[in-house]
């Protein structure tokens, strides 16, 4: 019996917010293929690292949707790219939560990468969280997040 090929994607996540916190809201493109979509969820009040956390929930969880094995995600978070990647311990106790959250969703995806990208690389997935912001953009129904307080 032969294994189906491997489906990999890449996704590019940001989040916002306009105040830290203040409203808040993420973007994510995620590209399969030669296909892509994009998803935005606007958060209510959060810092700037929950929205991040949320745009990587979201991809993560679109991405086992779609059947995804490889993922490659792109983000201009240092932070969370390094608390992911286990560089940096995850010290706010508001953050702990939403990060073994991620860590429990990219058990999904077997082989998972994450990379910090600049802002500059990372511009589709910016202008994404503030039109969740500007827009207040209704949180995907398959999205399960709970915004920490």
């Amino acid at each position: 019996m032969t294994r189906p090929a491997a489906t990999s994607a890449r996704a590019w996540i940001d989040g916002a917010s306009k105040g830290n916190p203040g409203d808040a809201g993420f973007g994510v493109f995620l590209e399969i293929d030669c296909n892509h979509e994009e998803v935005v969820g606007y958060l209510g009040k959060a810092t700037n690292n929950v929205a991040e956390y949320a745009a990587l929930i979201a991809a993560l969880t679109l991405a086992a949707e779609r059947g995804v094995d490889k993922l490659v995600v792109y983000s201009d978070s240092q932070l969370l790219v390094r608390q992911v990647n286990g560089a940096y311990r995850v010290k706010a106790p508001h953050l702990r939560p939403i990060f073994l959250q991620a860590l429990k969703l990219r058990q999904a995806i077997s082989d998972f990468t994450i990379e910090h990208v600049g802002r500059e690389d990372n511009k589709k997935a910016d202008g994404l969280a503030n039109q969740a912001i500007d827009q207040r953009a209704a949180l995907p129904p398959w999205f399960e997040f709970e915004v920490p307080s």
